[in-house]
């Protein structure tokens, strides 16, 4: 720990200790649910009085995430878009994250208002409601009527939530500094996190970015039929506030009652909304990354309004043309190049077992490659997926792990309207366009360009870099550095075996010289006379150490020479 971030601890002081308690206490929670005491498992609870050893450990985890505040369920949900870090289980338990937020007063809503938009309240609007409609960890919402009478709804960011998000980025990041000093912990990068939580969480505090969304999506989707994003007014839209049209509709969770809004037609909806995506994702490259029902509404005549653009997905040429071949190998049934897909895609640790790997592709695939597109469990399958990726520790990159827990999120969504339904429906007529774009003229030159210009830049860089090399050569200034891996133990037990030699030879040199002090200078048992107490100390020792030398390596299974040979 540096000198310099000293300071930076002391005065975030209070606020790990709030950490540490709230660790402490699901943390206790956890090891009491393994005993089988029942008084003693019922120590802990929580506001309702159920004992918090009767959660599971996923739902302790989204608990102690929400005890301690806005900052840290955005880590949840940063987290619940990596089923391959998290599992697929303490993924969907994450997705539950909701901050309720206690709304700011009227009083400090209005002058944050008024210093963002630089005119008085009364000026920009014509009504405005004191009392929020929705108060989330980032802001509240408002409801409001222009000037000219039009309904809108305003969200504005909460007063001091850009120091509040600071101090507990600071307090995370001096937690995945110690969290890297454990080896079960450093694998799954914990500052890389980290630093994705901070970059999602600097985004959201900036009403701009969705701003610009909501522009995108507008002008992206206008030729769509039966789909609408609310109209973003800029001139009334800041960093700290965004007014955006209002937007009538039920939630697409009302149709799940066979009762409500019964002109509409359910398995239509549930196919507008999958090919909505399934075209955003795979020709567009941008989508909305957050379908849960309370983000799709339908209007009375079946149009589907999105809201909430906060968060959306991006996916470059490069990704989406291995998840079409990914998609294109699940349908082929071949395995071999599906492992070859995913070690191309993800971050592979040096210790996977490549052969274990590529038995659970097959058993993935033999499990859902031969299920028909049209009642294939996508959620299912991709959760599987997930679960392998985390077993295996691999991990993917974020874009990838965003598009996973849209796809989930969304079928779990489209469910609601049709039970039967399955994304994999508006995927299947759309596969033909997606071979027929990957090698499409206009891809190809792109991918030609792009090519060239790496080409291009590497030629224009290798004459100075091997002129370089050279000049290090002659002036004999290379280095080469070797790094080993697994030596470390070998050493150490090489170097104690050395002194325990030294130490048995020096103790049998002091037995044979009858250095004092001695014992048994009258005669002893078994015929045992002036026998050197410091050689017969070093005797012992030295015996048990080299019979705890001789454990360790038997444990590692490197005892019998010809071990390795018969493996």
């Amino acid at each position: 720990m540096r000198i310099s971030s000293l300071p930076r601890y002391y005065r975030n002081l209070r606020r790990w200790q709030e950490i540490i308690v709230v660790l402490r206490r699901y943390g206790l929670a956890d090891w009491l649910s393994n005993l089988r005491v029942d008084f003693i498992r019922d120590w802990l609870k929580d506001n309702q009085g159920v004992p918090l050893a009767s959660y599971s450990r996923e739902a302790r985890v989204r608990m102690a995430l929400t005890d301690l505040g806005p900052t840290f369920i955005k880590l949840g949900q940063v987290l619940s878009l990596r089923p391959d870090l998290v599992g697929s289980e303490q993924a969907a338990e994450l997705q539950q994250l909701q901050s309720q937020v206690p709304a700011d007063p009227f009083d400090q809503i209005r002058a944050v208002v008024e210093t963002e938009l630089k005119l008085p309240i009364n000026e920009a609007f014509s009504e405005f409601s004191e009392l929020p409609i929705a108060s989330a960890s980032i802001g509240q919402v408002h409801a409001a009527n222009l000037i000219d009478g039009t309904p809108v709804v305003v969200k504005v960011q909460h007063v001091n939530i850009q120091a509040k998000v600071n101090e507990d980025l600071e307090v995370l990041r001096g937690l995945a500094m110690l969290a890297e000093r454990i080896p079960e912990f450093a694998v799954w990068q914990p500052r890389g996190i980290v630093e994705q939580l901070s970059r999602s969480i600097k985004r959201e505090l900036s009403f701009s970015r969705e701003l610009s969304n909501l522009q995108m999506f507008q002008a992206s989707l206008k030729d769509f039929q039966g789909v609408v994003v609310p109209h973003a007014y800029a001139k009334l839209s800041s960093a700290r506030v965004l007014t955006m049209e209002r937007v009538e509709g039920q939630s697409i969770h009302c149709l799940g009652s066979p009762d409500a809004m019964p002109s509409v037609d359910r398995i239509a909806i549930a196919k507008r909304v999958s090919s909505l995506y399934v075209q955003s994702i795979f020709l567009k490259g941008h989508y909305h990354a957050d379908p849960h029902p309370g983000n799709i509404l339908i209007q009375e005549d079946g149009t589907i309004a999105l809201l909430d653009f906060g968060m959306v997905g991006r996916i470059d040429d490069s990704l989406r043309g291995t998840i079409e071949e990914m998609l294109w190998a699940v349908m082929q049934q071949d395995s071999a190049m599906l492992t070859s897909l995913i070690k191309r895609a993800g971050k592979i640790p040096a210790s996977m077992d490549d052969a274990l790997l590529s038995n659970d592709v097959a058993d993935l695939i033999a499990t859902y490659g031969t299920q028909p597109l049209d009642s294939l469990d996508l959620s299912g399958a991709l959760n599987d997926a997930t679960d392998i990726l985390h077993r295996h520790r691999i991990t993917l990159p974020s874009q990838m792990g965003i598009l996973i827990k849209t796809l989930v999120t969304l079928e779990g969504t489209l469910r609601l309207t049709c039970a039967s339904f399955s994304v994999t429906e508006a995927i299947q007529p759309m596969m033909g366009k997606l071979r027929w774009n990957r090698f499409s003229p206009h891809r190809q030159v792109r991918r030609l360009r792009r090519m060239y210009v790496e080409i291009e830049g590497l030629v224009e860089r290798l004459p100075s870099q091997i002129s370089s090399l050279v000049e290090l050569v002659q002036e004999g200034k290379l280095d080469v550095h070797l790094s080993h891996r697994g030596l470390s133990p070998s050493i150490n037990r090489l170097v104690l075996g050395l002194l325990t030699s030294s130490l048995l030879l020096g103790s049998s040199i002091l037995m044979a010289a009858k250095v004092p002090p001695l014992l048994f200078m009258g005669g002893g048992p078994l015929g045992l006379q002036d026998l050197s107490l410091m050689g017969l100390v070093g005797f012992v020792i030295s015996t048990l150490v080299a019979f705890r030398i001789l454990l360790a390596i038997n444990k590692s299974g490197h005892l019998d020479p010809t071990a390795d040979e018969d493996v």
